[in-house]
């Protein structure tokens, strides 16, 4: 092992004196991955009238700066933008690159493809974006490439799942740049800056035990020391000239190390030596830093007590591990992030929410995408429908997790690239998906993709009289789920893949659709059926209108006074006030539970920032000028309508002619469904506005409440109060804000309120017994943050953005209700997905059985184990990850280990060998070899990788296991069921 502990690689370490204080300088760039310009305006340097940027000439300037002297170093992070570069090079810079890296000149920190944000990401996405990353580095610059040091310096606070998953991907350590202001001041008190944190109350320590830094300046130079072509400092002046300002640079720079080092533990602290775009002329910066490091470093003949070195933050790090301390241990995370007494940065959780759930639908696709090219091998990439390829929409997914993308923080023209980028990625993967699908079904169908569902609009169901539907189920498990589909005949028939009948409806398109398409688009009615599919698999139905059925779409009902009104199934009833039209209590059939909700929609005034001492409300940050919300109904009744038949039963409620919803409750669902319609938010009266939905019980919640971290673990929240250290709260509504990536819950002893969301939405819990989400928000300021404009999206029509979405309430007892969401919010993530044809294509081979029916499972998944991962790798091998989505303890029978026999998994194809690998699937489990540290609780035994039996493999609660499978190609076309 090499002196780091890190990997069989020739780096090495400069040295360092024990008997001073060593200051590490990091030279670094960050360049965002898009955000005032786009990825490829960033990467060229085009339209520098908005922001001076140019990567492929700062990382042409680097690598010519660090070949000139051997004792300077580099780190970067940014892969998209590496990646890009990396295809421009000759043969000979590569190599030069690759002998940097090796020599541990050269080091890349991070790992992603982007620097992901860790509020409104999804685990799974942000798995997908490290390991792109990562594969990248290990193919093009050698093994000693993917980093053992995580490099978050500048997403707007920290997650505890993301941590996690850098530990179990067998990262050393994590630094960060952005702290709540409060945090930071009182850690620099307690010298804590440098801690480590449990990042699991799950997993064994100290496998989920992270070393974590709090760098001291965000990541920027200390005041004064920003040498780069954007910088106004003066550069270090020596030699005979009369502007020589040697003693005054040395004199300055000594007092800010000894000052910084008072904050930290040990005789080492590090310093960030460059900024945003920093290095395009690298000269400049390595120039200085060489004077700088000779002349503090002479001034020890005059007894000073610093000692300046070029370094990278692996080496800094490996020096605190000698320092063999123990540290004090963090349990929670670093949320909600604010930089001042009313700049919170809580807006992000929702700007852009049209953005954020593209994205979310995105990354299912791309889930979906890769099994399909998994199971189908080559012929999903070269068949009848064209090329298909997987890898564009991955990378635009992987982009699309920086932190100045799906957070919404990015200038509107940058927002429209990204969601450019995705749309491109979809096409390609659409491709992939249609050959998949014909060879794994035997027929060369003309698939189709209708992408305007939401609006009700797909020309194929509206035209045709016979069509066929093919969902497609990525879960592993079966699943039921609703189709909808746009149709202008009033009675269909439906059957399923073995001809039998399937129950089905035509309902009325709600209103508020008819004004998002357009006058005289679309159809005026829906079809509604219950399809079910196979794990990991496909069913068929077949839709043929009836040529002379009698009208079936129901009328739309009104409430029937003063009667209290209301819908149900076998599983719940959901009461509405006769007076007023609001949801009013919601009831547990089976458990016999009923709890009294309130529900309605709400807006926030937003602050305007119109002199120093204010913030005004934008795409960072969410600052209301009151803590009481303004209910977005003018009058006390809201207008409903009721549209019941066998299949569902639903309640439509017009709060505003911008605001509606409808509450729906399907046969056989557990939960109560709200599909909300918001926008054009008017701002004609002069004032933004930040949209809730806000829900109110008696539950005696005693100021807690409970969001997800990344869509995985679940955290306690407590109103006013921050677990690991000492809050004086200034906001109380924006300070109380939480990101919300897949659920929230509120509960008493006895029963638990949870809400699923389809997307990331910042949410809380303002007062005991009430729940709130954000939807959407439109500003009219810009909130000081750099990214100099409001947050007004403008929408197709340029009148404003209408957003809808799908919030889905769960009641249960809290002993079960974990069992509820878990499964749902995982069906919400990796939803099935709808592909239909008009039917009467030809074989896909001749003489093949035509399959109306598949699935790639011998048998199900139990329900505490989803598979998270099936992608293809080099060819006969495939990368599997399998998880347990249950947290130790939240449920009596799912929070059990399970074992799977991986070789007896899949009917389609057979498991010849598996190698168990990292997280990040790119090295070997067993070839991973963590620092070990010492927390101030005492230390944690390591536990030793066991030998694999694909036979028998068990996952403990939250474990995520990750396999490199080889297999044999079938011989044949798979068995249907």
């Amino acid at each position: 092992m090499s002196p780091l502990g890190f990997c069989l690689c020739p780096q090495s370490c400069p040295p360092t004196r024990p008997d001073l204080l060593n200051v590490h300088l990091v030279p670094h760039t960050h360049d965002d991955v898009g955000w005032l310009k786009t990825v490829e305006q960033y990467f060229y340097g085009v339209r520098n009238e908005v922001q001076h940027a140019g990567v492929q000439y700062i990382l042409d300037s680097v690598v010519a700066q660090l070949v000139a002297e051997p004792t300077r170093r580099f780190i970067y992070a940014e892969v998209a933008f590496l990646a890009r570069w990396w295809q421009l090079q000759d043969e000979a810079t590569r190599d030069t690159v690759r002998q940097l890296v090796e020599q541990g000149r050269l080091e890349l920190v991070g790992g992603g493809w982007s620097m992901a944000d860790e509020a409104v990401t999804h685990y799974s996405a942000g798995l997908e974006q490290l390991g792109l990353g990562r594969g990248f580095l290990r193919r093009a610059l050698g093994p000693c490439a993917p980093p053992r040091l995580a490099w978050q310096i500048d997403p707007f606070g920290h997650s505890r799942q993301s941590a996690a998953t850098f530990a179990q991907m067998g990262y050393d350590g994590l630094f960060l740049g952005r702290v709540d202001h409060q945090d930071k001041a009182q850690r620099e008190q307690r010298r804590e800056l440098e801690l480590l944190w449990r990042t699991s109350g799950s997993l064994r320590s100290p496998g989920s035990d992270l070393f974590t830094g709090i760098l001291p300046n965000v990541y920027n130079p200390p005041t004064g020391f920003c040498w780069d072509q954007l910088c106004s400092d003066p550069p270090v002046v020596d030699g005979d000239s009369e502007e020589n300002n040697v003693a005054s640079i040395v004199s300055t720079f000594l007092d800010i190390a000894t000052k910084q080092a008072e904050h930290y533990r040990t005789n080492h602290i590090i310093m960030t030596m460059g900024s945003d775009f920093h290095y395009e002329n690298a000269n400049l910066w390595f120039k200085n830093m060489d004077k700088l490091i000779a002349h503090v470093n002479a001034q020890q003949a005059n007894g000073s007590r610093v000692h300046v070195l070029y370094s990278t933050p692996s080496c800094y790090l490996w020096e605190l591990h000698q320092a063999n301390l123990s540290w004090s241990l963090k349990m929670d995370d670093f949320f909600p992030y604010s930089d001042g007494p009313h700049q919170f940065w809580t807006g992000f959780f929702t700007s852009r929410p049209a953005l954020k759930r593209y994205e979310r639908l995105s990354n299912n696709f791309l889930q979906i995408c890769s099994q399909l090219e998994a199971l189908a091998g080559p012929a999903a990439r070269d068949g009848p429908y064209g090329p298909g390829d997987s890898s564009v929409l991955r990378e635009a997914v992987a982009v699309a997790q920086h932190h100045d993308a799906v957070t919404g923080t990015e200038k509107q023209h940058v927002a429209n690239d990204y969601a450019k980028q995705l749309a491109i990625g979809w096409e390609r993967c659409q491709l992939l998906v249609s050959n998949a699908l014909s060879s794994l079904s035997g027929t060369k169908e003309t698939f189709t993709f209708c992408n305007s569902l939401n609006i009700s609009v797909c020309p194929l169901t509206e035209a045709s009289s016979r069509f066929l539907v093919l969902l497609y189920n990525p879960l592993g498990r079966r699943v039921s789920w609703p189709i909808r589909l746009p149709v202008h005949g009033v009675s269909y028939t439906v059957t399923d893949p073995r001809g039998q009948p399937v129950p089905s409806e035509v309902v009325p398109v709600s209103i508020v659709t008819h004004g998002l398409r357009g006058n005289g688009i679309g159809a005026m009615q829906e079809l509604l059926f219950q399809a079910s599919a196979p794990a990991l698999g496909f069913s068929t139905f077949t839709v043929t209108r009836s040529p002379h059925g009698h009208p079936r779409v129901p009328p739309v009902q009104p409430p029937v006074l003063p009667q209290p009104w209301d819908i149900h199934n076998e599983h719940l009833r959901v009461l509405f006030d006769p007076l007023t039209g609001h949801l009013k209590e919601i009831q547990n059939l089976a458990k016999n539970i009923s709890l009294p909700v309130f529900q309605s929609y709400y807006w926030y005034n937003a602050s305007v920032g119109n002199d120093e001492s204010s913030q005004a409300s934008g795409a960072y940050i969410f600052r209301p000028n009151s803590s009481e919300p303004i209910p977005v109904s003018v009058s006390k009744r809201i207008s409903t309508s009721l549209v019941q038949n066998a299949l569902v039963q639903e309640v439509h409620q017009t709060f505003s002619s911008w605001c509606s919803q409808v509450v729906r409750l399907y046969a056989g669902q557990p939960y109560v469904e709200l599909e909300w319609t918001v926008g054009p938010i008017p701002v004609e009266d002069g004032w933004g506005k930040e949209i809730i939905s806000r829900f109110q019980t008696p539950l005696q919640t005693r100021a807690r409440f409970y969001t997800d971290s990344n869509g995985r673990q679940i955290l306690e929240r407590r109103r006013d109060y921050r677990p690991t250290w000492n809050l004086s709260q200034t906001e109380p509504v924006a300070g109380n804000y939480y990101p919300v990536t897949s659920r929230i819950f509120i509960k008493d002893k006895k029963v638990q309120l949870t809400v699923l969301t389809d997307r990331s939405q910042g949410g809380s819990s303002i007062s005991d017994g009430s729940l709130e989400l954000m939807v959407h928000r439109r500003l009219l300021y810009d909130d000081n943050r750099g990214v100099e404009e409001p947050l007004l999206e403008p929408g197709a029509d340029r009148r404003g953005l209408v957003v809808r979405g799908r919030h889905l309430l769960l009641l249960d007892t809290v002993q079960a209700a974990a069992d509820g969401h878990r499964l749902r919010a995982q069906e919400l993530f990796m939803a099935p997905y709808p592909v239909l044809a008009p039917g009467g294509g030809p074989s896909y081979r001749p003489e093949q059985q035509r399959l109306q029916e598949f699935s790639a499972l011998r048998r199900e998944l139990p329900p505490s184990i989803h598979l998270l991962t099936l992608a293809p790798r080099e060819a006969g091998t495939l990368l599997l990850r399998l998880e347990h989505q249950f947290e130790s303890g939240e449920s009596r029978n799912s929070s059990q280990p399970v074992t799977i026999n991986l070789l007896d998994l899949f009917s389609a194809f057979t498991i010849t060998s598996v190698q168990e690998m990292s997280l990040g699937g790119d090295q070997p489990l067993d070839a991973v070899s963590r620092l070990v540290w010492t927390p101030a609780t005492g230390p944690a035994q390591s536990q030793p990788v066991a030998k694999l039996d694909p036979r028998q493999v068990t996952l403990q609660p939250m474990d995520i296991r990750t396999f490199l499978v080889h297999y044999e190609e079938p011989g044949a076309a798979p068995g249907g069921l």
